[in-house]
């Protein structure tokens, strides 16, 4: 997608905020709303992955805590050719994984408890590629403004539905059918937007982390995995959070509540066949060791703190 549709994507979040605003107030709540996303753009710039990591859970974890996944990251990075980000953990069961941060240099990647649990090492360097891939396409600003506009935007609107009959004569009385309307429409116009950015980033990040990690199957297993996780292991904290729903590899909320009719990501099936042209693209191998790294220093372990038994899902295969 490029800057210039996203632009004007976010450029619809702010004018569905005035919207609200206006609603709420009349011009005058247009000139504040106005004021407030210019502040809140300011904010999420700033410290807007601050906040998603704190409203998921996440915990920053280091080699010496997490030595395995930690160095998974780092050898992927440089692979990438991106600095080291930082890595964090959020304790929550479902597997899942999202990125963070303004620029590269200043960016992070949390995956949960569950992806280290449920799936093999192979399958979670595709998963953490797919993130690096975000941070290099510089997707993570961009997805978490519209985090939090989102997010702002479904709030105002419930606060519209008490305050909007009291907005002043300027107001083009519209009255209590239209803010009605307006409480209705705009998280879901809202929800339309982070589909619109979130949907075609996900193709690409597809491309490039498997580019990255070399084995586009790794990634391609990964989402099977991860979306039929997803139906079974609720997410709690991104069902109190959904605004955050697009940051997420694949859609976290399981599906019980009406912010699910839509998802902010594409068909799992459609992202597993195109990476599976992806690979027939790339030949057997696609350009690196199937054995990603392992040295004649490092040997290959039965089991590890990912787990082990049959299905490999030790963190070195």
């Amino acid at each position: 997608m490029s800057y210039f549709r996203t632009a004007i994507l976010l450029a619809g979040l702010t004018g569905l905020f005035m919207g609200v605003g206006y609603l709420i107030g009349g011009s005058g709540g247009a000139t504040i709303a106005l004021i407030v996303a210019a502040g809140m753009n300011l904010l999420a710039y700033w410290n807007s992955d601050k906040a998603v990591l704190s409203m998921t859970g996440a915990h920053e974890i280091d080699e010496r805590t997490a030595p395995e996944v930690f160095q998974m990251v780092r050898e992927l990075s440089a692979r990438a050719a991106l600095p080291m980000p930082r890595v964090y953990l959020m304790d929550n069961p479902q597997p899942n994984a999202f990125a963070t941060g303004r620029n590269p240099e200043n960016a992070a990647v949390a995956v949960t408890s569950g992806l280290l649990q449920h799936l093999s090492r192979e399958e979670v360097a595709g998963v953490i590629a797919h993130e690096l891939a975000h941070i290099k396409n510089r997707d993570t600003l961009i997805m978490t403004i519209t985090a939090t506009f989102a997010g702002a935007i479904a709030m105002l609107a419930q606060f519209g539905m008490f305050f909007g009959h009291n907005r002043d004569s300027n107001s083009g009385g519209m009255g209590i059918i239209g803010t009605l309307a307006m409480v209705i429409l705009a998280p879901l116009a809202a929800m339309l937007v982070q589909m619109a950015i979130s949907r075609t980033r996900e193709y690409s990040a597809d491309e490039l982390g498997a580019q990255i990690v070399g084995r586009p199957e790794w990634l391609a297993n990964a989402l099977r995995r991860l979306e039929a996780a997803a139906h079974a292991i609720p997410n709690e904290e991104a069902e109190r959070n959904p605004a955050t729903a697009h940051m997420f590899i694949v859609n976290p909320l399981s599906g019980a509540r009406m912010d699910n009719l839509f998802s902010t990501h594409p068909a799992t099936e459609n992202r597993v066949a195109a990476l599976q042209e992806l690979a027939r693209r790339m030949g057997q191998g696609g350009g690196f060791d199937s054995g990603f790294g392992r040295t004649q220093a490092q040997p290959t372990p039965s089991h590890g703190p990912w787990g082990g038994g049959a299905r490999r899902s030790g963190p070195w295969g």
